[in-house]
């Protein structure tokens, strides 16, 4: 008899499963060393004569204790999913529980557990996880075959986003260069990415990575392989549309369609407007050198960030080729402003100074002409003289010395004559300071732009603000 308990002691108390045994009231009556080491206890004490009521194990008890009750009227349960608490956090367990028989009188339970918390995250962790290409997709390319013949999948892709990591893209740029393969390598950068983390949180910034990933991959099934290549930043790399003409039309297409950008993601708390610039270059169109197509599809998304933002710059070497990002970059915005003031106090009239001023204005502020509202009402701009638009109810909308609106659409119902004037001109969205002391021309100073959502910068707010304050000065 001591043989037996003490071998029934050794079996139960070497086995890795939280063994334990209760009475017909559900009270502990003994557990094994795995149970002990489970809930950090030093001693099967503190637990018996107790039940799992008394120990507070579960945040709904109710379930456990019908469950149990089965089991003491003779039913038998196996490997049935549940949760306990240990030391304040919630663990999933696997039970399994049988009857305790004394001759044919049930007198008792007796269960097993096993911990499969981190078998659980794992596996929630795998389907939140995003996968946009498969190894079935990848194997029909002959690099993308080669590749999986020595690497997993997962380590291809990046876990977040489920498109293509950023070495893996390079490594696949230098392949089709090497092949002599066309095509078109792209930037894309999510604007104002970091505003959404700070008004959303991380998580949300997450939501909208993979919403965008998602749709430009989708977008370009069949052609295109999208990877991330840092941050809010992704990579394009275009096979079939490889020449300028192409880039441009197929860009004009993912913009206009509001599928990959210029869309609302549904985020926690709200719907963020995800916009991004692109900046593209081809092979060999414009280099078979990798790092010169990088330098250039820096240069236009750099270009394209200048202009506003979302908005997309393929690269022509007439327009960039002599644009040095570092010259842009450190000429101060001070000096501009110099400029502005030393022109507009040398000329006759506010308007002549704007005038002269527009080749300045049409680089800062990325418009072709200057729009204001004169003291009668009416829509005008710098260099068109013959425009003559009504604007009379555009007060009832711009109440405030400066006014941004990302869309026409939000001021129709406030001002339906000033819209229709701007829809007709095809602006879309605009920003207006206003201008107190101008005479005949008092009003509003415009800066508009035939897209949707553009995104003004805060140096263009301010440019146009001054401008505003000079165009009084030199009224006077």
């Amino acid at each position: 008899m001591n043989m037996t308990i003490s071998l029934f002691d050794s079996i139960i108390n070497t086995s890795q499963d939280c063994v334990f045994w209760k009475d017909r009231e559900r009270r502990f009556m003994g557990v094994n060393r795995a149970f002990l080491d489970f809930y950090g206890f030093d001693s099967e004490d503190i637990l018996i004569g107790k039940t799992d009521e008394d120990m507070g194990w579960h945040n709904d008890p109710e379930p456990y204790r019908q469950d149990e009750l089965r089991v003491l009227s003779g039913e038998s349960t196996y490997k049935v999913q549940g949760k306990c608490m240990v030391q304040g956090e919630e663990r999933d367990i696997v039970a399994s529980k049988r009857p305790l028989y004394e001759g044919d009188k049930i007198v008792g339970l007796v269960g097993s557990f096993v911990d499969i918390t981190e078998i659980v995250r794992r596996q929630k962790s795998r389907n939140d996880q995003q996968i946009m290409y498969s190894v079935e997709k990848l194997r029909r390319v002959d690099f993308w075959d080669k590749v999986l013949d020595d690497t997993p999948l997962d380590e291809i892709l990046d876990p977040l986003t489920g498109v293509i990591k950023r070495n893996h893209m390079t490594d696949f740029a230098h392949y089709l260069i090497t092949r002599g393969t066309p095509f078109s390598l792209s930037l894309l950068d999510l604007d104002n990415f970091k505003f959404i983390n700070d008004q959303y949180g991380h998580h949300s910034g997450d939501l909208v990575l993979k919403a965008v990933t998602k749709a430009l991959a989708e977008y370009t099934d069949g052609y295109g392989f999208v990877g991330r290549y840092g941050g809010d930043e992704l990579l394009l790399i275009n096979l079939k549309d490889t020449d300028y003409d192409a880039c441009v039309t197929f860009w004009e297409d993912l913009y206009t369609s509001h599928s990959v950008f210029r869309r609302d993601v549904e985020v926690e708390g709200g719907n963020a407007f995800v916009t991004g610039t692109c900046g593209s270059a081809s092979c060999p169109a414009d280099s078979k050198n990798l790092t010169k197509l990088f330098s250039m599809i820096d240069k236009t998304l750099y270009i394209g960030k200048r202009r506003g933002r979302n908005c997309f710059i393929v690269y022509d070497a007439q327009k960039h080729q002599d644009v040095e990002i570092k010259e842009l970059a450190k000429r101060h915005m001070s000096t501009d402003m110099i400029y502005l003031r030393e022109t507009m106090e040398n000329a006759k009239d506010p308007v002549d100074g704007l005038a002269c001023t527009m080749p300045l204005l049409k680089e800062m502020l990325h418009v072709k002409d200057l729009h204001y509202i004169d003291e009668q009402g009416v829509l005008r701009t710098v260099l068109d003289k013959s425009l003559q638009e009504d604007a009379s109810d555009a007060g009832n909308s711009l109440h405030e010395a400066f006014h941004i609106c990302h869309s026409v659409y939000d001021i129709r119902e406030e001002s339906p004559a000033f819209a229709a004037s701007l829809q007709k001109q095809g602006i879309s969205s605009f920003i207006a300071a206003k201008t107190r002391h101008m005479p005949d021309r008092s009003g509003y100073l415009i800066c508009a732009s035939r897209r949707r959502h553009r995104l003004w910068q805060e140096s263009e707010c301010a440019f146009l603000i001054y401008l505003a304050m000079l165009t009084d000065y030199c009224a006077q």
